[in-house]
């Protein structure tokens, strides 16, 4: 099926793919001696959707701690959005390719790199940031230590539709929050993309998990092993979420980025924590009192800042979900890498449950 993305433009739109592998691209070396090139989406300042262009710059070259990868496709996430617009402040060097997830082939190592050979299939998550140009590329020279392999029989459109957020909830749960078995974690907003990660990473570290969600993602919220799902529209809808865990929740996760920390405080278990990772523009009230009587904590988390030793570790936890099966994207849609400022729109008006893959034209 096909998702309307404009005038005289449409994505495209389907379940999780299970299709074959395509040849992603690899170097064009130019027998005339010119600089070989690339086609990416990129900015020459920081600022809206608009100021995304498309087009050739020059080809990476890795370094000898590089690898250099055909990239077959590269996901747009909320964060993209942050970066290229300025609000959230990092380093850029422009013009700056947007984007910092991928997934492709190895197409060539440096000369200190171990571990990857040519043809390999990977995906990175941490382009696009710190100083790393990004991922929306044909090519991209990826930091070796920032690369991962696609696990055999795992498509790698899947592993990649599902890399930002599962790292996300990985990073937050288990990293941060130290979600421990038997603990009762409530997800806020479990029907969307990071929500239904933190509900699988959950159940995976062997918590009970609680949700909230729209009534039209219940069904699939207790599929992936939350009860009760919660309306999140029902003005009790706390109560209910108090009724449910009597002895009170153990980690709370706000996925959709309402931050009532009035509220989600007062649902804490004795020694509960409370996960900020998203809702950058607003500014609750912290009931200080009840927090600290309850020994509790809230914690902010970005995964931008999360560590090279981090972001691996929530990788092989990834990898071994994909294997198993248990990571999932609900919806995966795709457009062409010259369509990256046109996703980049769509990302900013809310796409619930959807992941946008760019594609280079492989031509």
């Amino acid at each position: 099926m096909t998702a309307a993305t404009g005038p005289g433009r449409a994505a495209t739109a389907r379940p999780v793919p299970t299709v074959g592998r395509p040849t992603p691209p690899g170097p064009r070396p130019d027998r005339t001696g010119a600089t070989e090139t690339t086609p990416a989406a990129y900015v020459e300042r920081t600022g809206p959707a608009e100021a995304i262009r498309f087009g050739a710059l020059p080809a990476p070259g890795p370094t000898p701690t590089e690898v250099l990868v055909g990239v077959e496709a590269s996901p747009v996430n909320r964060v993209d959005t942050f970066v290229r617009s300025g609000a959230f402040a990092t380093a850029l060097t422009f013009p700056f390719v947007v984007g910092r997830d991928l997934t492709g082939t190895v197409l060539r190592i440096g000369a200190a790199v171990t571990g990857f050979t040519p043809g390999d299939r990977v995906w990175c998550n941490s382009m696009g940031h710190a100083g790393r140009p990004g991922a929306a590329a044909g090519l991209v020279a990826v930091p070796a230590d920032r690369l991962y392999p696609v696990p055999a029989g795992v498509d790698p459109l899947v592993a990649v539709a599902v890399a930002h957020p599962a790292a996300t909830a990985y990073l937050a749960l288990v990293t941060h929050a130290r979600v421990r078995p038997g603990e009762v974690v409530l997800v806020i907003g479990a029907g969307g993309n990071v929500g239904s990660a933190a509900v699988t990473v959950a159940r995976a570290a062997g918590a009970r998990v609680v949700a909230t969600a729209h009534p039209r993602d219940a069904d699939f919220c207790a599929g992936l092993g939350a009860e009760p799902v919660v309306d999140y529209r029902d003005v009790d809808w706390a109560s209910k979420v108090r009724r449910a865990c009597p002895s009170g929740v153990d980690v709370v996760v706000d996925a959709a980025g309402i931050n009532d920390l009035p509220t989600t405080v007062g649902l804490l278990a004795p020694r509960g924590r409370v996960l900020v990772l998203a809702g950058l523009g607003t500014a609750p009230t912290l009931p200080a009192g009840e927090l600290y009587l309850r020994d509790g904590a809230v914690l902010g988390f970005v995964i931008s800042h999360a560590t090279v030793a981090e972001l691996a570790d929530a990788a092989r936890a990834i990898n071994a979900l994909l294997v198993d099966g248990r990571l999932r994207a609900r919806t995966v849609e795709t457009l062409p890498l010259a369509a990256a400022a046109e996703a980049h729109r769509r990302a900013e008006d809310g796409l619930h449950g959807v992941r946008t893959l760019l594609l280079p034209d492989r031509t």
